[in-house]
């Protein structure tokens, strides 16, 4: 297969690049390298603003199946989409606060909303003005996303109703502390099970009283995810008709991977030089890690199978047509960097485990990690969240081998 770019993609990148050093300048230039899985509440407000920075420059939304200059965007190829992403992962751009809406509304708007909700909601996303959250899992419903319990009832009203109103709580939900807008899943049929009776909606995270965030502290100290409690809050729009929410749902989710797992490998190999370094630099400081023929033989696999993952994502970019692509990819990256955040401790060796270096008894105890640390800790939730390894298999056995489905 031939993975190389033409004239105009390198064209592209030239412009890009051009683009991108002249504006990361002041405030921006002090982001670099902040943000991003594990690193959300680094340089909120200066990432908020490049977000309309991006806008302005028209690089929000290149990927959305529309006319260049529909919202203010411009609409760039696949291949072209993949090297404004290598360029900007390379120059380590601050991490996106706005991904959500540009990545995962906005094409679930393209493919089941009304023109009305593409009017309403694409120019702010586009021009990086309205940031979102996804409301999806709760407590009882994480990866089996049909046992939700959210509701939305509608308001009685004379003639044909009030707005719905939604209740419930929602998990592990990153960026609502940040965000103007959540889409939410929630159950608009009373008495319905499973899949039946439920609808996307659009919510407000501006409703005092009703909408409550509550941060997640983790082990690494951070609060990325949070909990998002609804108190008879106010849907704005239902995506898609009511009752239809689960096959919304789910087309979402099928876009949710794509030239993004390019990025993410970007950021991959950053993360492996800087283990291959400890590694190095662990012989030339007399400890035992460089030498250890296993370490070594852990590396090199990790760099192979990287490099493989790069292939396979670039076979499958835009493959609408092959229904385990997103399950296969999300198990190659979440085992791989798994392992990856495993093997950054082993290299560190005993000092891994080290806590803080003072610490006095009565005050409150810090982890005072470092990046290996934070690494190894966050890299445990990565078979999990954005469906589980369980799930994943479950999608490949039964929607692409065609085995009997899970007995529930």
């Amino acid at each position: 297969m031939d993975f190389s770019f033409g004239a105009g993609d390198e064209e592209l990148r030239a412009r890009a690049r051009a683009w991108l050093t002249g504006h990361l300048v002041g405030p921006y230039a002090d982001a670099l390298g902040l943000g991003g899985p594990g690193s959300e509440h680094e340089g909120v407000e200066a990432r908020r603003a490049w977000e309309r920075e991006l806008g302005r420059g028209g690089w929000i939304g290149q990927g959305w199946e529309l006319p260049s200059g529909a919202y203010g965007q411009q609409r760039l190829s696949l291949t072209g989409q993949v090297v404004w992403a290598e360029e900007y992962a390379a120059l380590r751009a601050p991490g996106r606060v706005g991904h959500i809406g540009e990545n995962l509304l906005a094409p679930t708007l393209i493919a089941y909303g009304s023109r009305e909700q593409r009017d309403r909601f694409l120019p702010g996303i586009a021009r990086g003005e309205e940031l979102w959250c996804q409301g999806y899992s709760e407590p009882g419903a994480g990866s089996d996303l049909a046992g939700i319990r959210t509701t939305a009832v509608r308001e009685p009203r004379p003639g044909t109703g009030g707005p719905l109103r939604v209740t419930g709580q929602k998990i592990w939900t990153s960026l609502a502390r940040d965000a103007d807008w959540c889409f939410v899943l929630a159950r608009t049929e009373p008495g319905s099970r499973r899949h039946r009776g439920l609808s996307f909606l659009l919510v407000r995270m501006d409703q005092p009283g009703r909408v409550e965030v509550r941060p997640i502290r983790q082990m690494s100290g951070t609060s990325e995810f949070n909990e998002v409690f609804f108190d008879g809050a106010v849907a704005e729009e239902v995506v898609g008709g009511e009752g239809n929410g689960w096959t919304v749902a789910m087309g979402l989710l099928a876009l949710e991977r794509g030239v993004s797992t390019l990025v993410q490998q970007i950021g991959f190999a950053a993360e492996l030089e800087r283990v291959v370094a400890a590694y190095v630099a662990s012989g030339s400081s007399g400890g035992s890690g460089a030498g250890d023929p296993v370490l070594r033989e852990r590396l090199v696999r990790q760099w192979a199978e990287l490099r493989t993952m790069r292939w396979n994502a670039l076979r499958t970019l835009g493959s609408t047509d092959d229904p385990g692509a997103p399950s296969v990819a999300k198990l190659l990256w979440g085992g791989w960097h798994r392992r990856l955040g495993e093997l950054a401790v082993a290299v560190r060796g005993a000092g891994a485990s080290a806590g803080p270096a003072h610490w006095a008894p009565g005050t409150p105890y810090e982890l005072g990690l470092d990046e290996e640390q934070r690494l190894f800790l966050f890299t445990r939730a990565d078979t999990i969240y954005g469906g589980s390894d369980e799930i994943q298999r479950n999608i490949i056995a039964e929607r692409v081998l065609g085995l009997p489905k899970e007995s529930r």
